[in-house]
């Protein structure tokens, strides 16, 4: 067992959290997110710093107070419930699956989306899919953690709103392309289904008052433009953002959203229409997160920041350097919170993740 990476003690803070989301001023330190943390880095770090001596695997709730015991230690605030315990909607798709070739693999490998064709190309298909059950979704997870989440800790509603996302596993990025043009109703009839599950799903999230925030995801573009047209985001894709937002808001709650690709086109539609409070995902080679907080900083949160590709291949002081640029950048008025342009992946050093995490710390203190 390793001492403890961080030189610096945070407590956590879900309040503080919250109000820097909102941006209600400057935090008194340096709040964290991710969207996801690999379970290869969790085990990881979970065994090197001995995080889990105290618990037993043969404990009912092994993975939820393991959760709790991982994210204290690294620092954060809150939990995702359900999606960092996976019990949330589960829809089939058609996946493939080739070797993990990530330093810590993956075991039964990597798996991705057959973007050619997926399990609905036809009315047919759609009547027989077997679409998941709201009635079956499990709340046993915000159950537990309603009661056992320590006080100074809130969950995330999350992450909820794939619906762009779903629409393009279930037909396949490639017939969706075709069904734009041919099979419209095809795609306006799954829309509608996709966005009433979740519509579903968040009510029952909404029902407990621990869950202070509510996570979107939903990645719509790439590295130079959106996946399907702006149009047809705004007629198929947004309504029912539009209506998970309203449904967030009217309970109090902001409405973040996790978006990679290159969104320029539809940002501001993202934010006066849809309403969404903040935007996580952010990649250097679209816009640094420093000249988004100029462009967007007074009208949402922004959210991580520290390029996963930079993660990968810098050295502890570019590491360092990097991150207290971006704090001096992004934190003054709040509205940031620092993490991974993306997610903490299995292929992200984990040494540097956690220097990332430790020069955050540092900063709180010597520049606050």
């Amino acid at each position: 067992m390793q001492v403890s990476p961080f030189s610096i003690p945070v407590v956590p803070d879900w309040e503080g959290f919250v109000r820097c989301l909102r941006r209600e001023g400057t935090p008194e330190r340096t709040h964290f997110i991710e969207l996801i943390i690999d379970g290869e880095v969790q085990d990881l770090i979970c065994q090197r710093f001995g995080l889990l001596d105290d618990l037993s695997p043969g404990d009912q709730f092994y993975k939820y107070k393991k959760q709790i015991v991982l994210q204290s230690f690294l620092g954060y605030d809150y939990l995702v419930i359900p999606g960092s315990v996976g019990e949330s909607l589960g829809f089939s798709h058609n996946d493939l699956v080739t070797v993990d070739t990530a330093a810590l693999q993956r075991q039964g490998g990597r798996s991705y989306v057959n973007e050619h064709r997926g399990p609905i190309s036809t009315w047919e298909e759609f009547e027989t899919y077997p679409w998941p059950d709201p009635a079956s979704y499990s709340t046993r997870a915000l159950e537990w953690f309603q009661e056992n989440l320590p006080d100074n800790m809130c969950m995330i509603g999350g992450l909820v709103g794939s619906i762009y996302e779903n629409i393009s596993w279930l037909m396949g990025y490639e017939t969706l392309c075709y069904a734009l043009s041919e099979q419209r109703d095809l795609v306006t009839a799954i829309s509608q289904k996709v966005i009433d599950l979740y519509r579903k799903e968040l009510e029952r999230i909404l029902q407990f008052d621990r869950v202070k925030v509510v996570w979107g995801s939903d990645d719509l573009g790439f590295k130079t433009s959106t996946l399907i047209s702006p149009k047809d985001l705004k007629e198929f894709v947004f309504p029912g953002h539009k209506l998970l937002a309203k449904m967030s808001h009217e309970a109090g709650r902001p409405y973040i959203m996790h978006c990679c690709g290159n969104l320029h086109r539809i940002l501001d539609d993202l934010i006066d229409d849809v309403g969404i409070d903040g935007k996580h995902s952010f990649e250097d080679t679209i816009e640094d997160i420093c000249e988004s907080k100029t462009s967007y900083g007074s009208r949402m949160a922004l959210l991580g920041g520290i390029d996963v590709d930079f993660l990968c291949r810098a050295s502890e002081a570019e590491i360092r350097q990097r991150v207290r640029h971006t704090l001096s950048c992004c934190l003054p008025g709040g509205g940031f919170c620092l993490g991974t342009g993306n997610t903490v992946a299995n292929y992200i050093p984990v040494e540097n993740y956690l220097i990332m995490l430790d020069e955050g710390r540092r900063f709180r203190l010597s520049h606050g």
